[in-house]
């Protein structure tokens, strides 16, 4: 999922930045064949980037970081004090005077191409193996970075980090996946994902995507579910003692969550994790791999004990539980750059050439 939903811009308000200025652009991929055996005669990606990329003698990119987004999500949301702010600034671990970094909005979230555009519900179905796709035209062929350094995702973008790692296994030096797990998407995570799927499509306002003002129920359930996913029990307890803190918490929640969505944009986006199973060629990821999730993650529960499970897979991995605490934020944790930060260090000299 995209950065805690609990989580508001007013709470950001003042904090300076100290990452150099980002620079946006499109890059428009022509006639791309989907999964699905759609095609469209071009698909936009927007990302935002910030520094310059360096190269060695050989002309191999040295500096590229490839940072990917939850579901929802877009690269520049993840310019925030909490993540940016303690990676990318000057003598951080990713500044952006040394580094080159890549954030990509990915198909269906942003200023990508997405279901809103106006295809609606005539979009191509899309999935992970197309975002990845996209992506990887986005930086080889669109920046012209023919190796990345470190690739690096949250929610959404953890999952798309491990099929990077299976996928183009030369690409990059070090893999850093954060909040979710390496398997099919099954259990309750996949009941709450068809529930918003089905609650979307069954509201009659949906109209098959082609409404003309958004759907109330479909934003109703698609907004309870993210609140409810990106939760930390420790921290709304104590933010919300009371039934009255509770009650008006939710309802500014609801109209600031509900206020950016649209239903055909969600709901393609939540479906996009359909077929994701990257568990049958973990032993495929050749670079070292840095995977964290926290105790107090609904959505990546630890008692399943599955990452323990499968990191034994990865030749070169190791996982990271955090304990929940004051420090944790559930599964928005991924974006508190602060708690984590210790283990990208120690990945990034293990990977080290």
């Amino acid at each position: 999922m995209a950065a805690s939903v609990g989580q508001t811009v007013a709470q950001q308000a003042g904090e300076s930045t100290s990452w150099p200025a980002p620079q946006e652009g499109d890059f428009v991929v022509h006639d791309f064949r989907f999964q699905s055996g759609e095609t469209v005669p071009e698909v936009r990606l927007h990302y935002t980037t910030l520094g310059k990329p360096a190269k060695d003698a050989s002309g191999r990119t040295t500096n590229a970081v490839l940072v990917l987004h939850g579901t929802g999500g877009t690269g520049r949301g993840l310019l925030q004090p909490i993540f940016a702010g303690v990676l990318f600034g000057p003598g951080q671990l990713l500044d952006a005077t040394r580094y080159f970094i890549i954030l990509p909005d990915n198909i269906g979230h942003g200023k990508s191409s997405k279901p809103s555009d106006g295809m609606r519900a005539h979009f191509p179905q899309y999935d992970y193996a197309d975002m990845i796709a996209l992506q990887h035209e986005l930086v080889e062929k669109g920046l012209g970075v023919n190796h990345l350094r470190l690739v690096m995702g949250t929610s959404m973008g953890c999952m798309h980090s491990w099929m990077w790692g299976e996928t183009y296994p030369d690409a990059m030096d070090a893999l850093m996946p954060l909040a979710c797990l390496p398997v099919q998407i099954a259990g309750r995570n996949r009941l709450w994902r068809k529930m918003i799927i089905d609650g979307i499509r069954q509201d009659p306002d949906w109209k098959n995507g082609d409404y003309s003002s958004q759907p109330r129920a479909a934003l109703q359930i698609s907004a309870d579910f993210l609140l409810i996913a990106g939760s930390a029990p420790l921290h709304m307890q104590e933010d919300l003692p009371t039934r009255d803190a509770a009650d008006k918490f939710l309802e500014a929640s609801m109209k600031r969550i509900t206020a950016g969505l649209d239903a055909n944009d969600f709901l393609y986006a939540v479906s996009a994790s359909r077929n994701y199973d990257p568990s049958p060629r973990l032993d495929a990821i050749k670079v070292p791999v840095m995977f964290i999730n926290s105790a107090d993650d609904f959505i990546n529960p630890p008692e399943i004990g599955v990452a323990e499970r499968e990191i034994k897979k990865v030749k070169r991995g190791s996982f990271v539980l955090l304990p929940a605490s004051e420090q944790t934020h559930g599964h928005g944790t991924h974006t508190h750059a602060a708690v984590w930060q210790q283990y990208l260090k120690q990945l990034l000299e293990e990977s080290r050439r």
